[in-house]
């Protein structure tokens, strides 16, 4: 039995970014965004306004996602050097993002039926006070909204490095709550212009046609985030990621081995693993294969079979 130290062999599977930025700064979206939903569906009971009241309880929603975001920051970070995670906690926030995208859906999904009720049964709307109210939602908005981009600007103006992943190197967890904040201050925006327009012109239509516009785009921005936390979670390959060739052609190089079986997947932000099967008539150490894949820094787990091919080998005298 060895009695050498084998620990420089050991593969590190803690493949998360710092995250406390974003983490802290989700917390204080936390606080701006609970209080201001308070503050709405207090002033929609006291004035009798149904909008303000509705989208008091359409934030509420919003602040579910946020908090879902926080526990996956804290979870992920808890768990970081858990061995019980074969390949680190990096898609606790994939997880998390799938979980946001699945609570706006919903939001898109009760604004379209709502906005069609409305259509057939109108209520009166007490324009002043609701046009006050979602101008200050708005402008909560946009101070989430800056403090989530800032966030995410923060982390990613300091990577280097090769990058082969495509658009699936950004936290999904900190998009899922920025399109949480911008998919509330999108509809402040066409509240304010629905209850400007009903208010001097009457057109009393307008507000729940925009929520049926409002809803759609909404619901959009929902299936992109579905489509993108769903492919990672299945260990499925980023469509934009050209790992696969990459690998491909780097051990392929010396006209010898060839790639029998490649398997590549997301395992954190812009993280990947891979399992690269070869065969060859005369097989290198499997170091030499890493050593030709070693400038791709995303590629943070790669595990190499080489098998020998005796078929058509060269005749020896």
């Amino acid at each position: 039995m060895h009695q050498t130290d084998h620990s420089r062999f050991r593969h590190s599977h803690n493949f998360i970014h710092d995250f406390s930025v974003a983490e802290r700064r989700t917390r204080i979206v936390i606080a701006l965004t609970a209080a201001m939903m308070v503050l709405e569906i207090t002033a929609g009971l006291l004035t009798r306004s149904m909008a303000l009241l509705a989208d008091g309880w359409h934030m509420s929603t919003h602040v579910t996602a946020f908090l879902i975001a926080a526990i996956a920051y804290y979870f992920t970070r808890r768990h970081a050097s858990d061995a019980r995670f074969s390949f680190g906690t990096g898609k606790i926030g994939v997880l998390g993002g799938f979980a946001s995208a699945i609570v706006l859906s919903i939001v898109a999904l009760l604004m379209a039926a709502e906005s069609v009720r409305r259509i057939f049964t109108p209520l009166t709307i007490h324009f002043n006070e609701a046009i006050g109210i979602a101008c200050l939602g708005l402008a909560v908005n946009l101070v989430c909204a800056f403090l989530l981009k800032d966030s995410h600007t923060h982390r990613h103006g300091h990577e280097h490095g090769h990058s082969h992943g495509g658009t699936h190197k950004h936290d999904l967890n900190l998009r899922a709550a920025y399109l949480h904040v911008l998919a509330d201050a999108f509809t402040s925006v066409l509240a304010i212009a629905a209850l400007t327009g009903g208010k001097f012109f009457a057109w009393s239509w307008l507000d729940p046609m925009v929520g049926i516009v409002g809803s759609v785009v909404v619901f959009s921005w929902a299936y992109s985030l579905l489509r993108d936390t769903s492919g990672i979670l299945l260990d499925a390959t980023p469509i934009a990621s050209d790992l696969p060739d990459v690998i491909r052609s780097a051990v392929e190089s010396d006209g010898d081995s060839i790639v029998t079986d490649l398997h590549v997947w997301q395992v954190g932000a812009g993280k990947f693993a891979a399992i690269v099967s070869i065969v060859a008539h005369k097989p290198k150490p499997c170091d030499d294969y890493r050593a030709l894949l070693r400038e791709h820094e995303e590629l943070v787990h790669v595990t190499i079979e080489t098998q020998h091919c005796h078929e058509h080998e060269p005749l020896h005298a």
